[in-house]
């Protein structure tokens, strides 16, 4: 019975056993199931990772690359500015052959085809985006380092051209220059160091000139909104967020005008260098020998031009109507004189007294040159349309100067004038103002220029009819008789004006963007070119990307948007 009943029990207990090895084998493909899963979640989750990472290498691959269009489109404007002597039309203003959407990187899908542009605004232009494709001349604005050393007639003379400058004050002016000039002494309404120590970190006053603009914000009372204006992304046109008010950052007026802040009306870096575009020398009006100077210009220029300049020198012009109804010649004679024109009629003094000691004279065409130069030459303009009386051969003799007043002569002759002929001795010209590219606000500040005319420069600089940029302007205006050219004002009013202004400096402002054909990452660099050395320098240079493009696509690309 125990063995019936044990043999009943086994059989008994047999489909438990069955189940339970149906569960762990159930188990078993649950359990691969699970690890399965979990490995193909694994593979996807890399494979999402991979792929994340492959398009974040991918977009900094991009990004690298537009910031190294970038940086092609400054190093490009560099060589440009290198070749000024060696292009014909060379033109910087508004070259969109040269600056406009140049495909650096060509590839067969528009997408990854990347781009350069270098892109200015239009200064004469406030309340629309219109933009040109070029560099920005730094001669258009006002140089601080200038201003503050130079000697000028009377005292304020300085700040009195800095007062015509937007939510400029007397006060901030006379801090300007103090902190600028080399001296402890303090201007009327300026600031010195001792100022500058009372304040909770206490500093000195730089007594030196500003290496940038941004050094300006230590000067008493001046404020960011002051130096940048309402154009936060530097773009030099007006967006809509400058344009709103109080509704999105920057605070502005929303008068439908650019404040673009001083940094568009001031600089610390403009200058032309003053040689033939050869490389060398320019023949220095003014030089002391009037035998070397008219032995230069004969062979130069012609023996009746040399006889006239020396002649010039010697005697000074005859003062027309025109002449004394503009104010006088600017012809420099006895006091007044610069350190190096002091040291002209020092040299001609003696040379005078050693001729006439030992019974010698000097005499080029018949012109007696031992008196030396007595009259200074201020600008080529002084010998447009003038007169001398002069002796020749002992007879008083009248000479009409060879280059005549009227436009097509002058047209012909200046850029020749320019090219050969310097009235000082120094390497580089500093401070003068760019007329084409200067602000209305600056041309007002110079000296002896009247309101009327100022208007009348700002309303004729480098656009055509239709307000957009002209590259045929800019190339037919080489020097600054345009202004007398295109009857903007007399010969005699240019003669007071041109020791101040020049037609194109040779340090240049460059804004370049890389980009992609259709869309991508933006890099927007801005550098300064100094075409003063040969070959020229990039003396300064930052990364403007994290205040955005500031130019959209279509606009680089030179799409009409409204297509």
């Amino acid at each position: 019975m125990q063995h019936s009943n044990s043999h009943h029990d086994h059989w008994q207990h047999f489909p438990d056993r069955k189940i339970l090895e149906n569960l762990r084998a159930g188990s078993t493909l649950l359990v691969v199931l699970v690890v399965v899963v979990m490995l193909s979640l694994g593979a996807y989750t890399f494979s999402e990772l991979m792929i994340v990472e492959m398009e974040a290498t991918n977009v900094y691959g991009r990004s690298v690359q537009s910031r190294e269009l970038a940086l092609s489109g400054i190093e490009l404007a560099a060589a440009y500015v290198g070749d000024r002597s060696e292009i014909d039309g060379w033109n910087s203003y508004h070259n969109p052959e040269q600056f406009q959407n140049i495909n650096l990187l060509p590839k067969e899908v528009s997408r990854a085809s990347g781009y350069f542009s270098v892109v200015a605004p239009i200064i004469a232009d406030s309340q629309t985006n219109a933009v040109r494709f070029g560099l920005m001349n730094e001669s258009g604005k006002l140089n601080l380092n200038i201003l503050a050393s130079e000697e000028e007639e009377e005292e304020g003379d300085a700040v009195d051209r800095m007062m015509y400058i937007p939510n400029m004050t007397e006060d901030i002016a006379a801090a300007i220059l103090d902190w600028i000039d080399e001296d402890d002494e303090t201007r009327t309404y300026g600031a010195e160091s001792d100022y500058y120590e009372t304040l909770e970190s206490p500093y000195f006053a730089k007594n030196g000139p500003l290496e940038s603009l941004h050094e300006l914000l230590l000067v008493r009372d001046i404020t960011p909104e002051m130096l940048y204006g309402e154009d936060t992304n530097r773009n030099g046109i007006l967006d809509p967020n400058e344009n709103d008010g109080d509704a999105t950052l920057p605070l502005d007026n929303a008068d439908g005008l650019l404040n673009p802040g001083w940094f568009d009306y001031f600089t610390v870096h403009s200058r032309e260098i003053n040689i033939r575009p050869d490389g060398s020398e320019k023949i220095n009006v003014n030089m002391t020998m009037l035998t070397e100077l008219y032995d230069m210009l004969e062979v130069e220029l012609g023996p009746d031009e040399a006889k006239f300049i020396v002649a010039y020198r010697a005697n000074g012009p005859v003062e027309t109507l025109a002449d004394l109804e503009s104010g006088g010649s600017l012809s420099t004679v006895g006091s007044g004189l610069s350190e190096e024109q002091a040291l002209n009629e020092l040299a001609n003094g003696l040379a005078k007294a050693l001729f006439s000691e030992e019974g010698v004279t000097v005499t080029r065409a018949g012109i007696d040159l031992s008196g030396g130069g007595i009259f200074t030459i201020n600008s080529l303009f002084d010998l447009i349309g003038s007169e001398v009386e002069t002796e020749i051969d002992g007879q008083k003799t009248t000479l009409q100067s060879p280059w005549l007043a009227d436009p097509a002569a002058m047209t012909a002759d200046l850029p020749i004038l320019h090219e050969i002929l310097t009235t000082t001795k120094n390497q580089y010209i500093e401070g003068r103002i760019h007329v084409d590219e200067a602000r209305l606000e600056t041309l007002l500040g110079i000296p002896d220029m009247d309101e009327d005319l100022a208007y009348a420069i700002v309303n004729s600089q480098m656009t055509g009819t239709n307000g957009a940029p002209s590259s045929e302007i800019s190339q037919a205006r080489q020097t600054t008789g345009w202004l007398v050219i295109e009857g903007l004002t007399t010969i005699e009013q240019m003669r007071k004006l041109a020791p101040y202004l020049c037609s194109g400096g040779d340090v240049f402002r460059a804004q370049a963007l890389g980009y992609f054909g259709k869309s991508g990452p933006v890099t927007r660099v801005e550098a300064i070119i100094d075409g003063t050395f040969i070959p020229p320098r990039i003396t300064y240079i930052r990364d403007l990307s994290n205040l955005g493009a500031g130019y959209s696509l279509p606009t680089l690309q030179g799409i009409n948007q409204d297509d």
